[in-house]
């Protein structure tokens, strides 16, 4: 799999229009960058309860399916990476009640030491029920995503047309 290319002129780039473009990567990675599918699935991306995080799931799930009946790959991805990360999020605040997994972020380190040496240091476990259930909700109607069988057809169709890149 090409990896996400994070060079890309996202602020003039319509992956609608320009699908090509589009380099799935790893987990969630663009998912706040490749419009128009952020701006049409981020006001509906929200975990806080599991009321929240139902109606939240089942709304992105609802536009997934309806990515896929247009053969919109990069939209049904689009939905599949919030999907993802209603999940991976609801769990951090799951374990973490201040949202932050690390004392410091190993991402604004310095070096590759550093950066090693900072994903040591996790903050204590402080579990919430409540997020976690947030988190079983997100992981349903993702793990239905990953699976679908159209989505699977457009996702091998997507890797082929990128295999001579």
């Amino acid at each position: 799999m090409k990896p996400f290319d994070y060079t890309l002129d996202f602020k003039n780039i319509d992956f609608r229009t320009s699908p090509e473009l589009y380099r799935v990567g790893k987990g969630e990675q663009g998912v706040l960058l490749v419009e128009p599918y952020k701006g049409e699935i981020l006001p509906h991306w929200r975990f806080k309860t599991p009321d929240i995080a139902r109606e939240s799931a089942d709304k992105i799930y609802q536009m997934f399916l309806d990515y896929l009946d247009r053969d919109d790959f990069v939209g049904a991805d689009m939905a599949r990476k919030f999907l993802q990360m209603g999940y991976t999020r609801s769990r951090r605040y799951a374990n973490h009640k201040s949202g932050r997994k690390y004392q410091q972020n190993p991402q604004k380190e310095t070096s590759p030491a550093a950066q090693l040496q900072a994903r040591k240091n996790i903050l204590p476990n402080e579990p919430d029920l409540v997020k976690a259930e947030s988190a079983a909700i997100f992981k349903e109607k993702w793990m239905l995503a990953k699976t679908n069988e159209k989505y699977l057809q457009l996702l091998e169709k997507h890797k082929q047309m990128h295999e001579s890149d």
